[in-house]
């Protein structure tokens, strides 16, 4: 990944540590700077298709991955290993991604847990780890409250720009039980967010056995201690998994030094005024009724089995809408994450003749630097079209306009659910988008209460 801008001006250093997968941390991830007075640098996941377009194998595969060393913890056993898969996918060997994913969606004995992702940057991350534990109940937090849906508990993410969370079951019942939880987020910094989590889960329904899962872990000995002490005192277990250990190291005077460079340096915004307006089309899928759309209101294995069954046939209705783009991005919505990862891999194993790539849309301010050293290149900048609780605002996409000498996206697939398929989206993202390249969109239901 590409951190050598912001370590040479912010002097941000990341240090490998322990290789569980067999990538280090600086594989994983590469440095950007965050707009954002609480934080500096923002550390750009390779394998979790948020800022960067990303093979969607490698994405699901990275999760799956993931859910492997979580299962493993969980049942005593050694987690399979993938060998040089992971890093090869990184590398973009050809085929690596694929023979990654195939080689973790293998069946294995079910393992009962409730599994809880955190949004908008791990709604995708914890499904695929609920995924690779086949009996999992699934769920993630929300920051859209849902008209009909009583919140279960909340918590708050201390470093984030938007830090409220809701729980938003449609059934509590799969969350009232003596199961593993697993709590899965893109990166354990200080695993503040998570304890503070299991604090207020703890609360309402206690547990014997909490697993933190996350991409990469940056926790030092102190949040170590902190957790073992927060064990002590629940009468619980603690564990946690990543794909990568390692450190940050930041110098004294970092954050002002942040402030000055997001003062200095007027992002690329790629929003050419009266560009060519491409085409925009709408493609049917057919979503299965019924069916959630993702984990907002919970996720059960046999929303999963009914989905698995009907991928490749929306792949398919994808496919058939691409004419000879060659190149094509798959573009999610802020939460809605999993549903167009999915859709996007579908869409890759239909037309392997394709470079398909997967990212999502955020609410996320991040500075974008045009240098092939630094991690976020361009960025979109638009208005919030789904009538958010906490008011309208700037959301952004990056990467998605290439950066100087980069290749273009010949085709975009935008997958938004119908609550965030408005006017204010027409006028907004998609006149953006179609000033790039031709421009499908795609809507898929958001899940609601039968009537």
């Amino acid at each position: 990944m590409t951190a050598s801008w912001v370590a040479a001006r912010l002097g941000v250093r990341l240090v490998d540590g322990a290789r569980p997968a067999g990538a280090g941390l600086s594989s994983l991830v590469g440095l950007a700077v965050r707009r954002n007075p609480k934080r500096a640098h923002l550390l750009v996941s390779a394998v979790l298709g948020k800022h960067v377009p990303t093979d969607p194998r490698l994405v699901y595969g990275s999760g799956l991955l993931l859910g492997e060393l979580v299962r493993a913890r969980l049942r005593g056993d050694e987690p399979s290993r993938p060998g040089s898969l992971l890093l090869d996918g990184l590398r973009g060997e050809p085929n690596a991604a694929t023979a990654l994913r195939d080689l973790l969606r293998v069946p294995q004995a079910p393992v009962d847990a409730i599994v809880l992702g955190y949004a908008e940057t791990a709604t995708a991350l914890g499904h695929s780890v609920a995924d690779a534990l086949g009996g999992a109940y699934y769920l993630h937090s929300t920051r859209r409250p849902v008209e009909g849906f009583a919140p279960y508990g909340g918590f708050e993410e201390e470093h984030s720009h938007a830090t409220s969370h809701l729980l938003l079951p449609a059934d509590p019942a799969p969350l009232d039980r003596d199961v593993p939880v697993v709590l899965v987020d893109d990166e354990l910094s200080t695993g503040r967010t998570v304890l503070n989590t299991i604090e207020a889960l703890h609360a309402v329904r206690p547990r014997r056995h909490y697993v933190l899962a996350a991409l990469v872990d940056l926790r030092g000995p102190a949040d170590r201690a902190r957790m073992d002490a927060l064990a002590a005192r629940l009468g619980a277990r603690i564990d946690a998994v990543a794909l990568a250990g390692g450190q940050v190291e930041l110098p004294e005077g970092v954050l002002e030094a942040g402030r000055a460079i997001v003062a200095g340096i007027s992002s690329p915004s790629a929003m050419p005024e009266g560009g060519p307006g491409l085409d925009v089309t709408r493609v049917e899928m057919d979503w299965p009724a019924g069916l959630p759309d993702g984990g907002r209101h919970g996720f059960l294995p046999d929303y999963r089995a009914r989905l698995e069954k009907e991928l490749a046939r929306m792949g398919d209705a994808l496919a058939a809408g691409l004419g000879e783009a060659s190149r094509v991005l798959v573009l999610g919505f802020e939460e809605l994450m999993y549903a167009p990862l999915r859709l996007a891999e579908a869409l890759a194993d239909a037309r392997p003749d394709v470079d398909v790539r997967y990212s999502t849309t955020t609410r996320s301010p991040v500075l974008a630097v045009d240098d092939p050293g630094y991690a976020i290149r361009t960025r979109l900048v638009f208005p919030s079209h789904d009538d958010p609780a906490d008011g309208p605002g700037e959301r952004y996409a990056y990467n998605v306009a290439p950066g100087t000498g980069q290749r273009p996206f010949d085709r975009i697939v935008f997958v938004v659910d119908d609550v965030g398929d408005t006017q204010a989206l027409a006028g907004g993202l998609l006149e953006r988008l179609r000033a790039l390249a031709p421009v499908t969109v795609a809507t898929v239901p958001s899940y609601r209460r039968a009537s």
